[in-house]
Order: C-alpha cells, then structure tokens, then sequence
C-alpha cells in the first residue's frame, strides 16, 4: 500500500493538465511534459483540480506510487523547474557553453563536447556548471554526462563533481 500514492495530487493555478490514452499532459510556465503510462493496473484521474491515482489490482502496488512521484515531478517542473549545479577543478579545466551544449577542457587532447536534450539549458560561470530544465530526468541525466566525462580522482580532487558533493581522498604515496 502506497503512502504518498494515496495522497491527491493538487493541480496549482497556471497549470493544465489532461489524461487521454494513457498520457498525461502538464502545460505550465515553464513548458509542458508528458509522459505514457502504460500499465494499466493503475488509474490516473484528473478531477476537481486534483490527480488521484489509485492501483486497481495487486499487480500494480509496485508501480503505484512511482507513478504519483513521476506527476509530482512533472508538476513541480513546469512551474518552478528544476536545477543541477557541477563545479570544475583542476588547473587548466574549464567549460564553455556553446550553442545548445557544452564544450569540455577537461585534461583530454581535445575538446569534449556535449549537446543538450530538448528543454535543457546549459549555463557556465567561472568554474561552475549550471543545468535547467523542466524534466527532472533529462536535468539529471545531462549532469551525470557531463560528470562522467572526467570524474573526481581521489587523490587531489581533480575532475567534475556536483555541487556539495564530498569526496573522500587518498593519502597517496609515502616517501620513505
């Protein structure tokens, strides 16, 4: 039995949302999402400016309260959207933001460039990489792209790593 499942949705003022053949639509200030739901052991139901989901048969108690977060998330994007910060370190690392990507100098013999999904925008300040969008997946996803091009090594931090993220470092070799 999903805790947060049973909880209606509220539909805050500015948002559309419709549920036709299995897809929801969410229109808001800042784009609109959809996304198919494909079993059909849970409902979806939009009334009274409230979602309610409900599992109708045991097979969907797993999915039950998956699908209620995937709508929150939807609606929390449209209207304020979401947001990943990266921090470069390392001497001579930088990024440039081009286009609808980004372009890496991260330690490479060449440039590693990047392009953006849909309703993603990719912003650089100084060392610091910022990631917008309405779809928290695509935000996330990108962010963890552009993480794993070069990734934190444990010895003295060099790399690409989210914002606040510790890294636990090695002591390295000792010189007898």
């Amino acid at each position: 039995m999903s805790r947060l499942g049973k909880l209606p949705i509220e539909i805050p003022s500015g948002v559309e949302v419709s549920f036709e053949g299995g897809t929801l639509t969410v229109k808001g200030p800042k784009g609109t999402l959809s996304r198919t739901f494909v079993d059909d052991s849970v409902s979806v139901v939009v009334a009274d400016g409230s979602i309610t989901v409900a599992c109708e048969k045991d097979e969907g108690k797993a999915l039950w309260g998956t699908y209620a977060a995937h709508i929150r998330n939807m609606i929390t994007g449209v209207t304020e959207g979401f947001e990943k910060q990266l921090e470069i370190e390392g001497v001579g690392y930088r990024a440039e933001a081009s286009g609808n990507g980004i372009k890496l100098l991260v330690g490479f013999s060449h440039p590693v460039e990047l392009a953006a999904p849909e309703g993603v925008a990719v912003a650089v300040e100084k060392n610091v990489i910022t990631v917008q969008g309405a779809d928290k997946e695509a935000v996330g996803q990108f962010a963890a792209n552009i993480r794993a091009t070069r990734k934190p090594e444990p010895y003295k931090g060099k790399g690409i790593h989210y914002m606040g993220e510790y890294i636990i470092r090695k002591q390295g070799k000792k010189a007898v």
